[in-house]
C-alpha cells in the first residue's frame, strides 16, 4: 500500500463522482470513470470539458494543460476497467446493497494491493469492509459537494483498516490541495454528523409552523453568517438523501434529534425531493434548477394590512455593548434616542463608546464626519428611566435576568405614555413574562438584535399570545427603517437562531467529550465542509461558555428533550471558571490582554 496512487477509478459518475474525477485529473492522476449509464459517462466528460474551458477562459490553465487533463480522464460502463487502479472510489447511490455489490465485484477485479474507498456519509464503512475479502484495504473517503471547490475530505477508518491505507489516501488528499480530517466510522462522521441534526431541527421547526421557510433561512444566514439557510440546503442536498442520512444516524445514536422529521418522509414519498425534482421546501423553475419561483406559500408583498404606530423617538435602557449598539443603529436611521443607564456617568460612557464606533466608520470611509456628528447629536444620555416619558418605543437591553427585566418593565409601564411600544432584546427568556409585569401586555414585544448590533442585519421579532397586531406591524416597520431584516417568530425558548444553533454547538461538545474528534478537526470540518464562518469551538469561546450553558439549560427546560441536555464537559468548564476568551481560557487558551 506504499505504492503511489497514480491511477484512480471513480465508480458512479453523478454530480459528486464527476467532481471527484475532475479534481483527480487536474492533479495529474490517470482517472478511470465508471458508470453503468452511457449517458452519465458522456455527461461527465462534457462537464469536465466545460469546466476546463472556463479555466482557460479565465487564464487559470493553458489550452495545453486543458488537453492533458481531458486526456487523463477515460470513461467506461464496466467495472473491469478498474483492474489497473491503485485506488477505487465508489460514489454510487446511498444503498448498502448496491455498494456491497460493487465492493464484492471489485474484490475479484483489482489487485490485492489496491485501496477501496467508499464515498458514503451515512452507511457503515466497517460493515462494507467486513464483507470484503480484504477488509484491511477498505476505508471511507468523503468529499464534499462541489468537490472541486470544497477543501474538506474526511478520511474514515474502520477497526479493520490498515494504517498504511489511511496514510496513502491522506497523502493523496493533501496532494489534491484538500484538507484531510481523520475520523472514525459512525454515521455522518464529523461535518454531516453535526450538520444533519441541525437541518432536521430546522425541518421540524418549519413543520410545526413556528416560522416561515423564508424566515428560518434568513435567520440562519443573517444571524450566523451561513452561506445557505437550512431549508435551502436540504433542497440542494436532496430531501431523500437527508432522510437516509438521518435514519442511519438515529439507528446509531437513538437520539430523538436525529429521528427524521416527518415532513422529510412526506416530501420524499411525494417525490418532492428538492432541486433535483423541481420542488421541495421551495419550488424551482425546473428540475435541477437553482432558480426559486413563487408558489402558494410565498409571502405576498401586500400581506399584512395592519398599519403600525408612528415612531419618532426611541428609548434604549442599558449601558453595555448591546445597548450602545442598538442606540447607534436607531440614531443612524434618524431617530431621536434617549440612552438611559443606572446613572448619568454610565450613560455618558455608553455614548462615548458610540462616538468611537462612529469615528471608526468615518476612518474607513463608511460615513462622513458630518453624518457622525448628526448621529451623535440625536443621542441624549440620561441617568434614569423617567427620561422615557415621551418616547414612542422603549427598548430594554439590560442583563439577561428575568427578575431584573420584569422590574424594568414594571417601571416602564408607569413611566411610558399610553401607546408606547415596549420591547425586550432577550435572547432566551420568555417575552410574555416581561409583558405580564405591565398593565399593557398587548404593547410588549421582543426585538432580538444580534451582536454587534450595528453590523448584524437580523432582528427576530417575537410576538407573544398577547401582543397586538398593531404593535407587531409597528416593530416590523421600524426594523425595516433601521435597515435590518425582520423575521417573525413565536415566544418560545431560543426563538429561531439560538434554538437551531445551540443544539449544534452542544453536539460538537459531545463529539469531543466522546473522544471522536479533536477541537481542531471539528472546527476545520465545519468551516471547510459546511461553509461556517467559525468552527463551533471558536464560536463557543467567543459567545462565552457560561452564556452558552445558560441558553442550553433554557432550551432543555422548555423542550424536555434528553438530546438537549447540556454536555457535561460544558458544565465542567463553566464550573472551573473557563468561560472562553473573556477569561483567557475556554475550550482553548488565549493570551491575556
Amino acid at each position: 500500500m506504499d505504492t503511489p496512487l497514480n491511477t484512480v477509478a471513480v465508480v458512479g459518475l453523478g454530480t459528486m463522482g464527476t467532481g471527484i474525477a475532475e479534481v483527480l485529473a487536474r492533479a495529474g492522476r490517470e482517472v478511470i470513470g465508471i458508470d453503468i449509464s452511457e449517458h452519465a459517462a458522456r455527461q461527465a466528460v462534457a462537464c469536465l470539458e466545460a469546466s476546463t474551458a472556463r479555466g482557460v477562459a479565465r487564464e487559470r490553465i493553458t489550452e495545453e494543460e486543458r488537453r492533458d487533463v481531458l486526456a487523463r480522464f477515460r470513461t467506461f460502463t464496466d467495472l473491469q476497467a478498474a483492474a489497473d487502479a491503485d485506488l477505487v472510489i465508489e460514489v454510487v447511490p446511498e444503498s448498502y446493497e448496491l455498494k456491497q455489490q460493487v465492493f464484492a465485484a471489485l474484490d475479484a477485479i483489482v489487485s490485492p494491493t489496491a485501496i477501496l474507498a467508499t464515498g458514503t456519509n451515512a452507511l457503515s464503512v466497517t460493515r462494507l469492509a467486513a464483507e470484503s475479502s480484504h477488509p484491511e484495504r477498505v476505508l471511507g473517503l468523503h468529499f464534499f459537494n462541489p468537490a472541486p471547490a470544497m477543501k474538506l475530505v474526511e478520511v474514515v477508518s474502520s477497526v479493520l483498516t490498515a494504517p498504511p491505507a489511511v496514510d496513502a489516501v491522506t497523502r493523496l488528499a493533501l496532494e489534491l490541495g484538500k484538507e484531510p480530517v481523520a475520523v472514525g466510522d459512525r454515521p455522518g462522521f464529523v461535518a454531516d454528523g453535526l450538520l444533519f441534526g441541525y437541518l432536521n431541527q430546522a425541518a421540524a421547526m418549519y413543520e410545526a409552523k413556528y416560522a416561515s421557510r423564508e424566515d428560518i433561512d434568513a435567520a440562519m444566514k443573517l444571524g450566523c453568517g451561513l452561506p445557505m439557510g437550512p431549508l435551502e440546503l436540504l433542497d440542494l442536498i436532496g430531501i431523500d438523501t437527508a432522510r437516509t442520512v438521518l435514519e442511519a444516524m438515529y439507528t446509531a445514536s437513538h437520539d430523538r434529534l436525529h429521528a427524521p422529521a416527518p415532513i422529510l418522509g412526506q416530501l420524499t414519498e411525494a417525490g418532492l425531493t428538492g432541486r433535483k425534482s423541481g420542488r421541495g421546501f421551495y419550488a424551482y423553475e425546473a428540475p435541477g434548477s437553482a432558480a426559486v419561483v413563487a408558489d402558494a406559500q410565498t409571502r405576498s408583498t401586500a400581506e399584512g394590512t395592519t398599519v403600525g404606530r408612528p415612531i419618532r423617538s426611541v428609548g434604549v435602557a442599558g449601558s453595555g455593548t448591546m445597548a450602545s449598539g442598538i442606540a447607534e443603529v436607531f440614531a443612524k436611521a434618524g431617530y431621536d434616542v434617549v440612552l438611559a443607564a443606572r446613572g448619568l456617568e454610565k450613560a455618558e460612557t455608553a455614548k462615548s463608546r458610540i462616538a468611537k464606533s462612529l469615528s471608526r466608520s468615518v476612518d474607513k470611509g463608511r460615513m462622513t464626519a458630518e453624518a457622525r456628528d448628526e448621529t451623535l447629536a440625536r443621542i441624549s444620555p440620561a441617568g434614569a428611566l423617567e427620561s422615557f416619558a415621551e418616547v414612542d418605543l422603549a427598548v430594554e437591553a439590560v442583563a439577561e435576568d428575568l427578575e431584573v427585566k420584569q422590574q424594568l418593565f414594571a417601571s416602564l409601564d408607569k413611566i411610558c405614555k399610553p401607546g408606547a411600544v415596549l420591547a425586550t432584546t432577550t435572547s432566551s427568556l420568555p417575552v410574555v413574562a416581561c409583558a405580564r409585569a405591565t398593565s399593557r401586555p398587548q404593547d410588549v414585544i421582543g426585538m432580538h438584535f444580534f451582536n454587534p448590533a450595528p453590523a448584524m442585519k437580523l432582528v427576530e421579532v417575537v410576538r407573544t399570545v398577547l401582543t397586538s397586531d398593531e404593535v407587531h406591524a409597528t416593530v416590523r416597520e421600524v426594523t425595516t427603517k433601521i435597515r435590518k431584516h425582520p423575521v417573525d417568530c413565536g415566544d418560545r425558548a431560543g426563538f429561531i437562531v439560538n434554538a437551531l444553533l445551540f443544539p449544534y454547538l452542544n453536539n460538537a461538545i459531545k463529539m469531543v467529550q466522546e473522544h471522536y474528534a479533536s477541537l481542531d478537526d471539528i472546527d476545520a470540518a465545519m468551516k471547510l465542509g459546511g461553509g461556517y464562518p467559525m468552527g463551533p469551538f471558536e464560536l463557543l469561546d467567543v459567545v462565552g461558555l457560561d452564556v452558552s450553558l445558560a441558553i442550553e439549560k433554557v432550551l432543555h427546560a422548555e423542550f424536555r428533550d434528553p438530546g438537549l441536555a447540556p454536555a457535561p464537559l460544558l458544565e465542567h468548564l463553566v464550573a472551573a471558571g473557563c468561560l472562553g476568551r473573556k477569561t483567557g481560557r475556554g475550550f482553548r487558551e488565549y493570551a491575556r490582554r
